[in-house]
């Protein structure tokens, strides 16, 4: 049952975001328009009409806004996990084409592995109409809560 509350919460999070209901300006600018179109405990799977508010000079998506999206799925996917919204440590992202604006893309976020406080995601972004890829992200997040922290652990540094 707490899964299913996870998944839920994290549809609404970014039901919110992309309706502008919540969130920063730049979060709901760039997430303007999202459609979930499967979600489940640790994935998330989206399709996305790239708007022209976020365009670069050349008429394309903005690496900035797809990596602000890339990060938001992200932490939705463990949001939808572990029912916390987490932290970015670590983001990775290698960029393979730019996509051009009013294209549609797919987005997939898929939680790959937990370590102790630390969440790691992948988010793959695919060209809607032949999956090919437009970009990867590789993040690891951590909790705001220390409570899964043992106080009489040490530090390994």
């Amino acid at each position: 049952m707490e899964g299913h509350i996870s998944v839920e919460t994290s549809l609404k999070w970014l039901e919110g975001l992309s309706k502008g209901m919540i969130g920063e300006e730049l979060e709901t600018i760039t997430m303007e328009g999202l459609k979930v179109v499967q979600a489940q405990k640790g994935f998330i799977r989206c399709h996305f009409l790239v708007p022209n508010s976020v365009a670069d000079k050349e008429g394309n998506w903005h690496v900035g806004a797809m990596a602000t999206l890339i990060d938001t799925i992200g932490a939705a996917a463990v949001l939808s996990l572990i029912g916390l919204i987490n932290i970015s440590v670590q983001l990775n992202i290698s960029y393979y084409s730019a996509p051009k604006i009013q294209e549609e893309v797919e987005i997939e976020a898929k939680v790959m592995a937990e370590k102790e406080i630390l969440t790691s995601v992948v988010v793959e972004v695919r060209q809607k109409d032949n999956g090919k890829l437009i970009a990867l992200g590789k993040q690891w997040m951590t909790t705001r809560s220390t409570s899964k922290i043992k106080l009489s652990e040490k530090s390994k540094l």
